[in-house]
């Protein structure tokens, strides 16, 4: 059966990016069939952010939208279409500022759609992309994953359930700025055992 992973890199650095590293490192790690097939996203590569035509857009009924209105959400389109075929997303979390990168916060804004990745019902929102799974690979310089100052953890958290992914486990490799060499061992560790 073939298992299909999402690799999405948010690190403003590509070389000596750790949240780069470790996410290469879980992918290869759970790629462990031949079948195995990976998509890979780099959102810091460029993702649009939402616009007035966007909005625009994405407020018109699917059959009354215009060639405009469907060039304007063609990006919004191909990030989800990757999410919906995922069946694990591999998601590198770099804190910057005690949050996450804007290019993270640009393809979150791209792929959280009504009608597409959730809907609104008379209980409130529910997700429309269940039965996935999700890692959260949160590195930082100084910030404790989970503390009071940690606004990307619980939000990433909060933002994948939102679309249905509940099932998300945290990879932290945190606080690296203090005694960094001890904490990527434990964490390369716990990266391989994922696979064991």
């Amino acid at each position: 059966m073939k298992h299909t992973i999402l690799q999405v890199n948010a690190s403003a650095r590509h070389n000596g990016s750790v949240s780069r590293q470790l996410v290469s490192e879980l992918v290869q790690s759970l790629s462990t069939s031949e079948s195995s097939q990976i998509f890979h996203r780099d959102v810091a590569s460029g993702i649009a952010v939402v616009n007035d035509d966007w909005v625009a857009a994405n407020l018109t009924k699917k059959e009354d939208r215009s060639d405009q209105h469907v060039s304007a959400l063609q990006t919004s389109d191909a990030l989800i279409e990757e999410v919906r075929q995922a069946d694990t997303l591999v998601i590198g979390v770099p804190i910057y500022n005690f949050g996450i990168p804007a290019s993270l916060k640009a393809w979150i804004d791209q792929i959280c759609r009504t009608g597409e990745t959730f809907s609104y019902t008379e209980n409130g929102p529910i997700g429309l992309l269940k039965g996935k799974r999700a890692y959260l690979v949160i590195t930082s310089g100084g910030v404790g994953s989970g503390s009071e100052v940690d606004f990307a953890t619980n939000y990433m958290k909060h933002v994948l359930g939102f679309i249905g992914i509940d099932d998300v486990e945290i990879i932290a490799a945190d606080r690296l700025m203090f005694d960094g060499e001890a904490k990527l061992t434990a964490v390369r560790k716990s990266i391989k055992q994922l696979a064991a």
